[in-house]
This record gives C-alpha cells, structure tokens and sequence, in this order.
C-alpha cells in the first residue's frame, strides 16, 4: 500500500522547491540577452558544469516510472536495454559532436548541419520531426510529475500540471539556456543525493539479497532465454537512443563547451552517470516484481521506496521529482524556442525580423497551454511518445550518414527517410499491441510467425532503421560502378 499525505502538504513542497530554482534563476539572471546567448550561451562551459547539465536534462522524471515499468516484462535485457538507450547518445557525441563543431565553430543547432548537408526540404521534415519529439517529450514529464502527486495525495492533475509549467517558465523564458545550465547543477545535485539514498534504503529494507529475490520468485526476468530480455532491451536501446540523438538540448550543450577536450570528458562522464541512474531505476523494477507480481508496473519504484509511512521519504520523492520534471522541461522548452528563432521562416514567414523573441515566447506560452491541457487529462502518452520514437528512427541513420558525406543527393535523402517511415509503420502495434497496419489488418495475423506478431514494436523500429541503410548501400554500391 502507497503511502499518502494530504494534498497541501504536497503542493507547499512543490511550491517551494520551485519558488528556490526561480530565484535561483532571477539572481543569475541579465537584464538584457542576445538571442545567441539564448540559445548558447558564452560557449564557456566547463567539465562539471556540462556533465552536471547533460544528465539533469536527460534524467526527466520519467525514470520514476519507465525504467522500472519496462523491467517487469522486459526482465534485465528492458533494464540494460533502457539504461544503454539513455547513456549511447552522449558516447555518439563523444565523436559526432567535435566534428560539429570543427565545421560550425559558432553553430546553434543540429539543423544548421542538416541544411548545408541536404538543403531545405529535408530540413522541414527533419525539424517537424524534432520539434513533434521535443513536445511530446514535454507532455510526458508534465504527466508524469502530474500523476506523480496524484498518486501521493490525490491532488488534482491540472492543479501540478498549472504549477509545474508556470514555475519553469518564470525563468526559462527570461534567461535561456544560459539559467538552464546553472539550474541543472543544481538540480543535478539533489536528484544525485536522493537516488543514493533510494538504493540505500530498497536494499536494506531487504530481508535477503536483492538478486536472491529476483532470482528465487522471478527468474525468468533474468534468464539467458527468456527471448523478451533481448527484443525489450533492443527494442528501447534503438527507440531512446535514436531520439535523443535529435535533442536539441543536447546540441546545444556541445557548442556551449569551452573547447573539445571539455565536451568529450563531459559526454564521457555523464554517459556512465546516467547508464547507473536509469540502470538502478529498472532494477527496482525487478525487485518490486518478485516481490508482488500483482504491483502496477508504472508504480513499481514507489512500491518499493513509500512501503514505509515515513513523511521524510515522501518529501525527498517530492523534491527528487520537481527537480527531474524542472530540469528536463526547462531544457526542453530552450530547446523548442531556440529551435523557432532559429529555423522559425521554415515554419511561417512571419517568425522572422524585429520582435522575434516575443513572437516565439508567444507560440511558447500557447504551446504550454496546450500541454497543460493534455497534461491535466491524465492520458498515457507512452503509445504517442513511441511515435515519436519511430518517426526518428525513420530519419537517424539518413542524418547522422550525413557526417560522413560532405553532401547528399536530396532524392536519395528524401527516399530513404520516406521508406524507413512507411516500412517502420507497416508494422508499428496498434494501441492494443495485438496488430499492425500489415499484420492483422492488411493481411491476417495467422500468416505471420507468433515472433513477429509478439515482436511488433522491436520489428518496427528495426525494419525502419535497417531500411535506411538498404537504400544508401544500394545507391552508393550503385554509383561506385558508374
């Protein structure tokens, strides 16, 4: 039984920690900030400061419910899966991003790069798809926090959800990325000292080892051939890791380093603090499981951590998920407005000259609106946010080839992201999980081996990824005989 408190208890420490983060913000705060120091900052960040604001901006508080949820039905390949997921995007940066920057030395943003590489029209797509992401990345910290209090003290969906969005933009929109940074460190700290002692106090709570637990009343989550630990953790290490390889956050903390020796022991440093993180948060997945195989998976983690009536933990889970929620939707939202004054003429012709920072802050303002909306309703987004996984998926390999050639054919661009999305939806579950657009509606489930009608997800976003490579292999083994 989840422990509760009385909904103003948890409204006042959510108040309160966000009151301490917009002073915060206000104290560090200019008067007057160029657009590029929005977006960027001075570009003079260094090794704490940028692994600090790498894993507070990855770690939302969807690691409260995601990692653990995945582990009691993906076993530890979901857990391993989901922690190498999260982490591999900053081991990509390690490489791709002091290439970036040797070619951009005062780049933005990753649609710069995908400008000069293949032209305007992918970049309309390419952006759609970032800004769709980002968005919906948005919604599901503000639902999470949301459900979060709702658990702990019934309090109203839309009452966190207004409370949370306000709080975040009293700062984010007057200081940009710039307070976002030194937010995170802060952010960075509390999250990192409550997760500590989460793991302290799971395990000595525990009467005999945690592995003995998993092992003894559900060793199946960690057997070799239980055939869901290797397509979950796939499954979740293609999804996360190609989505957030388009984070705009992320690209604007590799061109915020100081120089390229501080980004990559930056991305080095956050990568295996992040893959602990999230490894931990799965892990308490398995434990919960073993231990009440009746337990909601989303609620898994707090099942294990609220089993005790002690008011203290409650308040340390509060804070943990304010500063995860703040942090990453502070990040997201830089991320969003940066991405509009940048690239804003690609969207609407009128999002260009005088005023365009009030312009975008004003699409930013209605945009909070709308999540506060969705937000409030309680709806799952996981179904929306794999979507938004897929239709990533469907564009990553073309991108990031991208590096590799100094300029693409824009037919060769367009086609392989085109076939790698219609491939990926072709077999993209419905929201039952039980079909897909080609098996089970255009042709009868009963044609297609139970790996395949079992596996839906895991094949689309394979099929979608592999689709890709298919086709710049075919054109490039193609053109070399030429």
């Amino acid at each position: 039984m989840i422990t509760t408190v009385s909904i103003q208890f948890s409204l006042t420490i959510v108040i309160i920690t966000g009151l301490f983060f917009v002073a915060l913000g206000y104290l560090n705060s200019k008067k007057t900030i160029s657009t590029h120091d929005y977006i960027v900052g001075n570009r003079d960040e260094n090794t704490f400061t940028l692994t600090a604001s790498l894993a507070a901006s990855a770690l939302g508080a969807w690691i409260l419910f995601g990692p653990a949820s995945a582990a009691t039905w993906g076993g530890i390949g979901a857990v391993i899966g989901y922690a190498l997921g999260t982490a591999a995007p900053m081991l990509f940066l390690y490489n791709f991003g002091p290439k970036i920057r040797k070619e951009f030395p005062k780049g933005l943003a990753l649609t710069e790069f995908i400008k000069k590489r293949f032209g305007d029209g992918i970049l309309k797509l390419s952006l759609f798809l970032i800004l769709f992401y980002l968005t919906i990345f948005l919604i599901a910290e503000v639902t999470a926090i949301a459900s979060l209090l709702n658990l702990i003290s019934k309090t109203p969906l839309w009452a966190t959800s207004a409370i949370t969005l306000i709080i975040c933009l009293l700062y984010i929109l007057r200081g940009g990325f710039k307070l976002s940074v030194i937010t995170d460190k802060y952010q960075f700290i509390i999250v990192s000292v409550i997760i500590l002692a989460s793991f302290t106090l799971i395990l000595e709570s525990l009467d005999i080892s945690s592995f003995e637990i998993i092992k003894i009343n559900s060793p199946n989550l960690l057997d070799t051939k239980y055939l869901p630990n290797y397509t979950a953790g796939l499954t979740f290490f293609i999804a996360v890791a190609a989505t957030n390889l388009f984070h705009q956050g992320n690209w604007q903390r590799v061109f915020a380093a100081r120089d390229n020796n501080k980004l990559k022991n930056s991305l080095l440093y956050s990568s295996v603090i992040i893959f602990m993180i999230v490894f931990w948060m799965g892990y308490t997945g398995l434990i919960s499981y073993s231990l009440n195989q009746e337990v909601n998976p989303d609620l898994a983690f707090f099942d294990l951590i609220l089993r005790n009536k002690d008011l203290y933990i409650i308040l340390g889970i509060l804070i943990l998920a304010l500063s995860l929620t703040l942090s990453t939707i502070d990040t997201l939202i830089n991320a969003i407005s940066s991405l509009l004054i940048l690239n804003g003429k690609q969207i609407n012709k009128s999002l260009t000259g005088k005023e365009l920072k009030k312009k975008v802050n004003f699409i930013i303002l209605l945009l909070s609106l709308i999540v506060f909306l969705i937000s409030s309703k309680g709806y799952s987004i996981l179904y929306l946010f794999l979507l938004a996984d897929l239709l990533c998926c469907a564009a990553v390999i073309t991108i990031f080839y991208g590096f590799f050639r100094k300029k693409i054919e824009f037919k060769l661009a367009r086609l392989s992201i085109l076939l790698g999305l219609i491939s990926g939806f072709l077999f993209f579950p419905s929201i039952d999980f039980q079909k897909s657009l080609l098996v089970g509606i255009i042709l009868p489930s009963d044609l297609f081996n139970n790996l395949v009608t079992n596996n839906l997800l895991f094949i689309s976003f394979a099929i979608s990824i592999l689709t890709q490579f298919f086709v710049i292999f075919y054109y490039s083994f193609r053109n070399s005989f030429r």
